[in-house]
C-alpha cells in the first residue's frame, strides 16, 4: 500500500496556489517538437494559476532501444543493472523539459525519482511505491520552480534505483499528486481520452466524459491500455481526480474520479466494451475428480510467475472433469509446457490448447442495478453466430472468451445492442 510521508511543512514551505501535477507519455515527448508543444501546455497551465509538476516518461521508443541495446551486447542484464540502464530514459527526458524551460524564463529542475522522494521496494523491475518524502518537491515549488521528475522509477531505502513496471508513469504522477495534494492529476497522451470501444475495431466509438476508478481499474485488467492498472488504485484510495487528455490538441478529457461524483445518467448501465486480443487458452481434459488436483494445475504456473485469466471447470462425469484456462499469448509456450507436465503427473488424459482466441468484455457500475446484462451479452452473440467458450464475472463486468477472428464483429454488435453508438 502506499504511504505518502509529507513531513512537517515549515512556514516557508506554505503553498499557496493549487498544484496540477502533468505526466507526459513518450508519444507527447517523442521529439524536439514534441517537447516543446509539452512546454506549451505547462505554459498554459501556469498562466492559468497552477503551480506545475511534471512526470516525465522516456521519449518515443527509448526504452525499447535501450533493451535492444543489451541484447546487441548479448548481455543478459537483470535486476539492478536493467533498472539503473532503463531509468536513464525518463531522466534525459527530464533534463530536456528543465533546461528548455530554463531558457525561456520559467524557473524549473530535473529531478531523477530518488531525488524527489520516490521510495519503493527492492522489486527490481516491478517495484511498488511504499512512501513519498515530499519536502524537497514543496520546496521547489514553493521557491516557484517547477520539478520535472523522472517517471516509472524511485529508489530502495538501501539506495538502489529500482523500476515501476512498463507504464508506470501513470503511478509516479498519481503519487506526486497524492503527496502534494494536488487539485487534480492531468495524463497527457496520444488520445483524447477514454472511449466507449477501441474505435480501430468500433467506429461509432465515443469519448466518455466522467468514468469511475472501479471501473478503469476492470478496463485496465482486461487489457484496455487506458491507464496503468496501479496509479489508479492509488488514486482511488486517496480520491485524486486524474483527467486523460491529448497533448496533440486541447479537446476536453475525459475525467476519472470516484463513483458518487459522477453524473447519475452518465454513469448508468453498461459503460463500455473492452477487447483483448493478447489471449490463448490452455485446457486439461480427464482431471481425475480428487481433491487438490486443481492446484496441482495453477501452482507450477504460479511459481513461474504466468497470471491465468478465465477459468472455466466443468461439472465431474464418471470421476473426471475439464479444467480450462487463459494466459497471455507471451506465457503460451511456457505455461503449455508446465502444463503438459503436469497432466502426466496427475494422471489427465490430455492438454490441448488454442493460441488465438480472445476476450470481449462489458464494463460499468451500473450494471449492479441493471438486470439482463449478460443475458443480452449472450444472445447478441449467439444472434451474431459467436460462439462463447468460456464466462467469467464480476459486479461490473462480463467477460466472454471468444474466438480472436470474432473479435470486431462481436464487439460492434455489442457496442451497437447497449446503446453506446455515437
Amino acid at each position: 500500500m502506499l504511504t505518502i510521508s509529507l513531513f512537517a511543512p515549515s512556514s516557508f514551505l506554505v503553498q499557496t496556489t493549487p498544484v496540477l501535477v502533468m505526466k507526459f507519455g513518450g508519444t507527447s515527448l517523442a521529439d524536439p517538437e514534441r517537447i516543446l508543444a509539452a512546454i506549451g501546455l505547462i505554459d498554459q497551465a501556469a498562466d492559468e494559476g497552477f503551480s506545475p509538476v511534471i512526470a516525465a516518461s522516456a521519449m518515443g521508443k527509448t526504452t525499447d532501444a535501450l533493451i535492444d541495446l543489451a541484447r546487441q551486447l548479448d548481455a543478459d542484464i537483470d535486476g539492478p543493472d536493467r533498472d539503473l540502464l532503463l531509468s536513464t530514459g525518463e531522466v534525459v527526458s527530464c533534463a530536456l523539459l528543465s533546461a528548455a524551460l530554463n531558457a525561456r524564463g520559467r524557473p524549473a529542475v530535473a529531478l531523477t525519482g530518488q531525488a524527489a522522494g520516490i521510495v519503493t521496494d527492492q522489486s527490481h523491475g516491478r517495484a511498488r511505491i511504499q512512501y513519498v518524502a515530499a519536502r524537497r518537491l514543496r520546496s521547489e515549488v514553493a521557491a516557484g520552480r517547477i520539478p520535472i521528475v523522472a517517471g516509472f522509477q524511485g529508489a530502495s531505502r538501501g539506495g538502489r534505483v529500482t523500476t515501476l513496471g512498463r507504464g508506470a508513469s501513470d503511478t509516479t504522477a498519481v503519487a506526486l499528486a497524492t503527496a502534494l495534494d494536488a487539485d487534480h492529476c492531468r495524463i497527457y497522451t496520444d488520445v483524447d481520452g477514454i472511449y466507449s470501444a477501441d474505435p480501430r475495431l468500433v467506429p461509432a466509438a465515443r469519448k466518455i466524459a466522467q468514468i469511475s476508478y472501479e471501473e478503469i481499474l476492470e478496463m485496465a485488467a482486461l487489457g484496455a491500455g487506458v491507464m496503468h492498472a496501479r496509479s489508479v488504485e492509488v488514486a482511488g484510495r486517496n480520491r485524486v481526480p486524474i483527467e486523460v487528455r491529448s497533448s496533440f490538441n486541447s479537446n476536453p478529457g475525459t475525467w476519472i474520479m470516484h463513483a458518487d461524483q459522477i453524473d447519475i445518467e452518465t454513469g448508468a448501465g453498461v459503460r463500455a466494451v473492452v477487447d483483448d486480443a493478447d489471449v490463448a487458452q490452455i485446457t486439461v481434459v480427464g482431471v481425475p475428480d480428487r481433491p487438490g488436483l486443481a492446484h496441482s494445475v495453477f501452482a507450477p504456473l504460479a511459481e513461474d510467475d504466468i497470471s491465468v485469466d478465465v477459468i472455466v471447470q466443468n461439472i465431474s462425469h464418471q470421476g473426471l472433469s475439464d479444467i480450462s484456462f487463459t494466459v497471455q499469448r507471451s506465457d503460451y509456450e511456457k505455461a503449455l509446457a508446465a502444463t503438459q507436465l503436469t497432466a502426466r503427473e496427475i494422471g489427465a488424459q490430455q492438454v490441448t490448447s488454442d493460441p488465438q482466441v480472445a476476450k470481449l468484455s462489458l464494463v460499468g457500475t451500473g450494471m449492479v442495478s441493471t438486470p439482463g446484462v449478460a443475458a443480452g451479452m449472450f444472445g447478441c452473440l449467439a444472434e451474431t453466430g459467436i460462439n462463447i467458450r468460456g464466462i467469467t464475472t464480476s459486479e461490473i463486468r462480463v467477460t466472454c472468451l471468444i474466438g480472436e477472428a470474432h473479435l470486431a464483429k462481436g464487439a460492434r454488435a455489442l457496442h451497437t445492442a447497449f446503446g453506446l453508438d455515437a
